[in-house]
């Protein structure tokens, strides 16, 4: 591994821990986020070149601290933050450490900083970016070439997000247990989208950001070590491995996706699949079983059989049953569908989806659009398998996912023909 990579990844890992020291010691989470990713710049272009220093977070601390009091010093800082930052900061804390000093009294609040990020005043756009940026130490530049967007629009909603975290006065603090519940929920989605988002995107193969779905692994990976006796984070870190081992296999030689069912189970990182498999027999036996311990189980199903017909569909739907159960929604049953298709014929797998095809929000979705024509391609109708397949891709969004359904109409109409 190259010094410049060692020094991104240990960046990022120091810039919650960093982040929450300042905004626990200054309290304006704004000014701080701002002071914290100069520093984390700096760092970035010293560090490779002179060498990592003895003490890498106190120093991240020390310069960001310097940079949060020269933007206090400053006349355009002094007259939006003198009041609130600089009048409430000890004098002490004016005087510049040096840049080695020990932070021994500093407590890592890299939890409560990932909840802060993800408060529920936010969209779920917004926690996203502001975790990206804030936890994982991503430049708003790496984040907008991650989900294409243009870097003013991803600075705009990452501005936005800070003025509400500063309008709502949130502390740096822990939710109470009440609360604390539902916001660790939250915090797992945020994470859960950020790797879908990555995952699911097959026409970025070369970002200037680390690739997102390795972003959330990582995110995901440090909170298990924070709760490692959550068991729901324990299963979402599974979902995660077991779904990421497939990504070798996922696309062919020429980008083109390729179907779970058609991929070379070679190619699958037999390392991940242990590793997350490992996680589900420890989480699994200990008690109530949630949304994310279930979809890992059937991921754990899938990536367990040597090849597509020694797959234990009876197993998948039966799992699939209770994840409905546990958290009903239509992509689910959707995938239910697939499973009943396996089990018990296509015909009532269609059947199922009839119900989806009732719900306007589903109707003319081009996962359920692409489902249907599955089915009907196994029950062998392969003239309304073809039309199926050309509808669901004129309203797909990622263009790999257009060229697969495209392929796979115009196989069968030639094989009509």
């Amino acid at each position: 591994m190259s010094v410049q990579r060692c020094v991104e990844d240990l960046l990022r890992e120091l810039a919650p821990q960093v982040l929450g020291a300042l905004v626990r010691r200054h309290g304006a989470f704004d000014a701080c986020e701002d002071a914290v990713q100069e520093a984390l710049l700096a760092a970035a272009l010293q560090w490779p070149a002179e060498g990592t220093p003895d003490n890498p977070r106190g120093w991240l601390v020390t310069v960001a601290s310097r940079k949060l009091v020269d933007h206090v010093r400053s006349e355009q800082a002094r007259r939006r933050r003198e009041d609130r930052i600089a009048l409430a900061t000890p004098q002490a804390e004016l005087l510049s450490h040096a840049a080695d000093a020990e932070p021994a009294a500093d407590r890592d609040d890299s939890l409560a900083l990932l909840f802060l990020c993800c408060h529920p005043a936010l969209s779920p756009s917004s926690r996203i970016a502001l975790t990206l940026r804030a936890v994982g130490g991503l430049t708003t530049t790496q984040i907008a070439a991650a989900f294409l967007v243009p870097e003013p629009t991803m600075a705009q909603r990452i501005s936005r997000a800070k003025q509400t975290i500063k309008s709502s006065a949130a502390p740096l603090s822990m939710p109470d247990a009440a609360d604390r519940a539902e916001r660790l929920q939250a915090v797992l989605h945020v994470l859960y989208l950020i790797f879908n988002e990555g995952y699911a995107t097959t026409d970025r193969s070369d970002l200037t950001a680390p690739a997102l779905s390795t972003e959330s692994i990582r995110l995901t990976r440090w909170l298990h070590r924070l709760l490692p006796d959550d068991r729901e984070t324990a299963g979402l870190l599974a979902l995660m491995l077991l779904t990421d081992a497939r990504r070798p296999a996922r696309t062919g030689p020429g980008g083109d996706l390729v179907p779970l069912a058609e991929q070379d189970r070679g190619r699958w990182d037999r390392q991940l699949i242990a590793e997350g498999i490992a996680l589900l027999t420890e989480t699994l036996p200990q008690g109530q079983v949630g949304p994310y311990q279930l979809q890992a189980a059937i991921a754990a199903v899938h990536d367990e059989a040597e090849h597509v017909e020694a797959t234990d569909w009876p197993q998948i739907l039966a799992l699939y049953g209770l994840l409905e159960q546990a958290a009903p929604n239509p992509i689910v049953t959707l995938n239910r569908a697939v499973a009943v298709a396996m089990v018990h014929g296509a015909a009532a797998g269609l059947e199922l989806l009839a119900a989806l095809e009732r719900d306007k929000k589903m109707a003319g979705h081009h996962r359920l659009l692409a489902t249907r024509a599955h089915l009907l391609e196994l029950l062998g109708d392969h003239t309304a398998a073809a039309e199926g397949y050309r509808d669901a891709a004129r309203r797909a969004v990622g263009a790999t996912e257009r060229r697969h359904l495209t392929a796979r109409a115009m196989r069968l109409t030639s094989v009509q023909n």
